[in-house]
């Protein structure tokens, strides 16, 4: 074998350009390292890595079918992946590994090791941006620098796109019977918790989810997005952050339905597009600044906020138990599913940062504890965003009332009583702040957890605390 194919967060087959490219070379063989160390070390989890697992024993089986041996193999940290790579190349006679990019601080660092290590071997090292439509460094301003700001990166990035039409590389390998099972120690490697199961990974299926939110949801995700009761948001992000689905191959089933899509910026059609583009910016951003990926604010002025080290507080948010109920609904939906809103995850991140003043970085950590589409660059940008501390983050000042978030956005407490069963009795007009009504039934205590701090001195305490 001349060329390898190194599967990482692109695990996908026919909307992977680079894969294609390899087997254009000649591949048939492809690796993928199992870094259990080296993702606990990255929070990764533990439902996202069982996804990860069913999906590369997906891949494995597919490959197989088209002829391409999948290689599964243990290397724990990133640094055992170098080791791997360049045995596995030695023994194999591999002289040119495609792989994508990853654009983390830790992955970059493993990228050129590994590139210096092939250079001296001889061994072509190609990387492709398979996780981005604008390459970074493709979308920056009149001085050549990155947008700090995502309204004028958007318009640069549609000025750049809007009379683009994408297109894929033809899959050019044919199916043939058969095919390559498992090992003992690859069926080892990737034995997961099953916590995953009820995210589909096969091919077929995820077609039909993305087809049936492109037809069937997207002209009303403007209107119901913000809504958790209901499944209005496409539920595509865990695939998108493991790489199973692109980004390119949902812009281009997009244009196939609204081929003016690019063009109509101010449609609500569009509104899941802009979504698009912010995983675009934040990816530029962690890619343009490494200090991202060691957990320092953006904005170095909020360096001198002080945080408050409450291990109560911080318990009590995490097992959604603040006595403020859409964020307690939204802390549960997240322990027992994997997965939380969107919008909720702006509540409960405003929540931590700014009513309880506990360290964004916190919160961060236990969001990819925890989701299964825990993604540094997103989670970062959100968290920052929240925060008051990032690229273009909410103003310091803005702190979301929890009341106002939950009456505007569950207003007859349907997600609330979904996840807290013990309020199921309250009525619509006391459920987003239940506790005097529950005094006034002599369960305040025993029912529901009181309120572990008030809004406005809470608002108070961060606006004083942010000020500096």
């Amino acid at each position: 074998m001349n060329t390898l194919f190194w599967f990482r967060r692109d695990l996908r087959l026919f909307s992977n350009e680079a894969l294609i490219q390899a087997l254009n070379n000649g591949a048939n063989h492809a690796i993928f390292f199992i870094c259990e160390k080296q993702w606990q070390q990255h929070q990764a989890a533990p439902i996202q890595i069982d996804l990860l697992k069913r999906r590369i024993t997906y891949l494995h089986q597919q490959l197989a079918d088209h002829g391409i041996t999948l290689h599964i193999i243990d290397a724990p940290y990133f640094a055992d992946c170098e080791t791997q790579l360049i045995d596995f190349c030695k023994a194999n006679n591999v002289k040119h590994v495609i792989a994508n990019t990853e654009y983390e601080l830790n992955e970059v660092n493993r990228d050129k090791a590994i590139l210096a290590k092939c250079d001296e071997l001889s061994i072509t090292f190609t990387l492709y941006e398979g996780d981005l439509i604008a390459p970074v460094g493709s979308v920056k301003n009149q001085s050549n620098e990155m947008y700090k700001v995502f309204t004028p990166f958007k318009r640069a990035w549609l000025k750049q796109y809007i009379e683009v039409h994408f297109s894929l590389p033809q899959w050019p390998v044919e199916h043939v019977s058969g095919g390559a099972q498992l090992s003992k120690n690859e069926t080892n490697l990737l034995k997961g918790d099953s916590s995953s199961e009820k995210w589909p990974v096969d091919d077929k299926t995820l077609a039909t989810v993305v087809d049936n939110f492109i037809c069937d949801k997207l002209t009303s995700y403007d209107d119901h997005r913000d809504i958790p009761s209901i499944k209005g948001t496409s539920g595509l992000s865990p695939y998108l952050a493991l790489g199973i689905i692109s980004t390119k191959q949902l812009l281009i089933n997009i244009q196939q339905r609204y081929p003016d899509i690019l063009s109509t910026s101010k449609s609500k059609t569009f509104t899941w597009v802009n979504e698009l583009i912010w995983r675009e910016f934040y990816r530029h951003l962690i890619a343009q600044f490494p200090k991202l990926s060691r957990g320092d604010n953006f904005n170095e002025k909020y360096n001198a906020v002080v945080w408050r080290s409450s291990d109560d507080d911080f318990k009590a948010w995490c097992e959604g138990r603040t006595g403020y109920p859409l964020v307690d609904a939204a802390m549960r939906q997240l322990l027992q599913t994997g997965w939380m809103h969107n919008r909720l995850r702006m509540v409960v991140a405003s929540f931590l940062t700014k009513h309880l003043l506990i360290d964004w970085r916190k919160g961060e950590r236990f969001f990819m504890q925890h989701l299964i589409d825990g993604d540094l660059a997103s989670n970062n940008g959100g968290w920052q965003w929240a925060a008051s501390t990032g690229c273009d983050a909410q103003p310091y000042f803005r702190v979301f009332n929890p009341i106002r978030q939950s009456e505007r956005f569950d207003p007859n407490g349907e997600f609330i009583r979904k996840y807290i069963p013990e309020l199921e009795n309250v009525p619509d007009k006391h459920i987003h702040f239940p506790h005097s009504y529950l005094a006034s039934l002599g369960q305040s205590d025993s029912c529901y957890w009181p309120a572990i701090v008030d809004h406005k001195a809470a608002r108070e305490r961060a606006l004083a605390a942010f000020k500096v």
